[in-house]
C-alpha cells in the first residue's frame, strides 16, 4: 500500500493490515474501557501520554475509565532505558509469563518497543502491555508523536507486520506534530462499529470493515 496516498483503504489493504506474518487473520478491539497508567517518565509527561489514549479513544468511540474493577489498569506504558529492567521489575512475570525468553528476543533482536495484549473469552482486548526502551532513536522523538503512535498501536490488534516501512502517522511540516493518517483514523471508527463484532478471524471482517469507511464524492 502507498505510504503518501490518502485514499480509504480497500479491502486488500485491510486484510494485509490484520493478517500476521504466519499467514492468520486476526482481528480484535477493546472489549472493555480503556485504564491507562504510566511508568518511568517525568510527572509532566504523563498527560502527554494519557491524552493521546483519550484521544484515539474518542476518535473510536470508545470509552476510558480511571480503574478496571478486574485489573485497576488495563494499559500499561513503561519506558525503560534497557530491556533488563523487566526482568528486575517486581511481578512483571506476572503479566509477561514468558519473561526470560521475552527479554532475550528483544535484546537479540535491538528492538526498542514491544506491546503485548491479553483477551477476554469473546476475543476483545482485555490487558496492554506497552514497553518502549529510549535508544537514540526513540530519544529523538517528541514525546507527543511518541503518545500517539503507542495510542494507535494498541487501539487495536493490528498484525506484527502492519505499520513496517508504513508509519500510521504523517508528519506535515518538517520539525512540526505528527497527526493520524485520515485513512487509519476511518479504520479505527470503523472498527468500533458496535454491530461489528470485537474480534474475528476470518478475512472475510475486512470487507465489512471496507464497507464502513466514507468514500471520496
Amino acid at each position: 500500500m502507498s505510504d503518501t496516498s490518502l485514499a480509504p483503504f480497500d479491502a486488500d489493504e485491510i486484510a494485509a493490515l490484520f493478517t500476521r506474518a504466519d499467514g492468520q487473520f486476526l482481528f480484535a478491539r477493546w472489549g472493555r474501557p480503556l485504564a491507562p497508567v504510566v511508568f518511568g517518565v517525568e510527572d509532566a509527561t504523563v498527560p502527554v501520554l494519557k491524552g493521546a489514549i483519550e484521544a484515539v479513544a474518542a476518535l473510536a468511540g470508545h470509552a476510558m475509565t480511571g480503574t478496571d474493577p478486574e485489573l485497576g489498569a488495563n494499559f500499561m506504558v513503561f519506558f525503560l532505558r534497557d530491556w533488563a529492567e523487566l526482568s528486575a521489575t517486581p511481578g512483571l512475570d506476572r503479566l509477561l509469563p514468558d519473561l526470560p525468553a521475552t527479554v532475550a528476543r528483544l535484546e537479540a533482536a535491538d528492538a526498542n518497543q514491544y506491546r503485548a495484549f491479553r483477551f477476554d473469552a469473546a476475543g476483545g482486548i482485555r490487558a496492554a502491555f506497552v514497553f518502549l526502551r529510549m535508544d537514540a532513536a526513540l530519544s529523538g522523538v517528541p514525546a507527543e508523536t511518541i503518545a500517539l503512535s503507542q495510542a494507535v498501536q494498541t487501539i487495536l490488534l493490528w498484525s506484527d507486520t502492519a505499520f513496517i516501512g508504513a508509519s500510521p502517522l504523517a508528519v506535515l511540516t518538517e520539525g512540526g506534530p505528527a497527526i493520524l493518517k485520515p485513512q487509519v483514523a476511518d479504520l479505527i471508527r470503523a472498527a468500533y462499529d458496535p454491530v461489528l463484532p470485537v474480534a474475528a478471524t476470518d478475512p472475510s471482517h475486512a470487507l465489512r470493515l471496507a464497507a464502513r469507511l466514507p468514500r471520496p464524492q
